[in-house]
């Protein structure tokens, strides 16, 4: 089968990601084999092509969003059949600790992002995968594969977020930062499905168009420097119940700011930088929660795909890339110039 392999670490994409031809996996007992139909890309990706921050198993095949067709099963697999259409549940755990019996397998001190830390060679951009029954999810017949990739992993990351840390109810002002991109655009959606007043931010006039387009009844520059103020002016100087987090070092003083007495940060990610600093007056005086998420649970993705089946989710994709041309999603990964999420199609060279 052709997979894109990485065998050693690079900041360039290009000069490292190759299509090569591999065997096709051997599955275990308790899997499934997953003819891929659709691969999303994610900033972990770059990450594992960096070995920055986490030194990824080598050779390596990235890649945690797939949504394809079950072509073999293990023996000892209940709940799926060839034919079966799938899509990945990346958060992988030990499933027996108090944590995953629990039903926080983001927790699980084993936990691991298949694609990222999965390996060696084990992980989307293929054009077969295996994955445990446990970490697949079955796809109603109106859901398309590339739509169910492109909102696997970012839908199920903003879900828990927004539902599952920060229990959004309805009339909440919500700021969702980075409203475009795939945690961005899930998150605007999931906030209005629960009626709730969104405030999104977009680094330029055309992303901001976008987030009015997904559902968000306010947005704003988060690339101007009074981006704050403006937050502050929309809510009448109120300020937000919640606020989205994942850009990090360059807006966390700012957001945590805009907070009213009692309101909550969610965060996810930190792209812009890690250290920041936090004027803790916030904290104390105003009671403040500040919560951390990653990934989800296999509920809530199944909770996303059912809103995907009925319209009331909808990822934005900007374009499906041919499988031999694929490194290219990479470079537009890191330069975040896109509008939505990036595809390729494994059995399409």
């Amino acid at each position: 089968m052709k997979a894109a392999v990485f065998r050693e670490y690079n900041k360039d994409p290009t000069k490292v990601v190759k299509i090569e031809d591999i065997d096709v996996p051997k599955i275990k007992a308790t899997e499934v084999l997953i003819k891929v139909e659709s691969a999303s890309y994610n900033y972990n990706d770059l990450w594992a092509i960096w070995g920055d921050p986490v030194k990824t198993p080598l050779p390596h095949i990235s890649g945690s969003d797939v949504a394809g067709t079950v072509v073999e099963i293990g023996e000892d697999t209940t709940k799926f059949k060839v034919g079966d259409r799938v899509v990945s549940h990346s958060n992988m755990s030990c499933r027996i600790c108090e944590q995953c019996t629990a039903g926080r397998e983001y927790d699980c001190k084993e936990r691991s992002i298949w694609g990222f830390q999965s390996g060696p060679l084990w992980g989307g951009f293929a054009q077969y995968t295996h994955l445990p029954e446990v970490n697949v999810a079955k796809l109603p017949e109106n859901v398309s594969f590339e739509d169910a990739a492109a909102i696997s992993m970012v839908g199920m990351t903003a879900w828990h977020m927004l539902v599952g840390r920060a229990r959004i109810i309805p009339g909440q002002t919500v700021l969702i930062m980075g409203g475009t991109s795939g945690v961005g655009m899930a998150g605007i959606q999931i906030a209005k499905l629960y009626n709730c007043n969104v405030i999104a931010t977009a680094g330029n006039q055309q992303k901001m168009d976008k987030c009015l387009e997904l559902g968000a009844d306010n947005v704003v520059n988060h690339r101007e420097a009074d981006w704050y103020k403006k937050v502050r002016e929309i809510t009448k100087k109120e300020g937000v119940d919640v606020v989205f987090e994942h850009i990090g070092k360059n807006v966390f003083p700012q957001e945590v700011g805009l907070l009213k007495i009692g309101g909550t940060l969610v965060a996810t990610g930190a792209t812009t930088g890690y250290d920041t600093t936090l004027d803790l007056r916030y904290l104390f005086f105003k009671g403040t929660n500040l919560l951390g998420s990653t990934q989800g649970t296999k509920a809530e993705l199944e909770q996303v795909i059912y809103w995907l089946s009925k319209n009331k989710i909808k990822p934005l994709i900007s374009t499906t890339l041919p499988f031999s041309n694929m490194v290219e999603g990479h470079v537009m990964m890191a330069g975040a110039e896109q509008i939505g999420k990036i595809l390729t199609n494994p059995q399409k060279l």
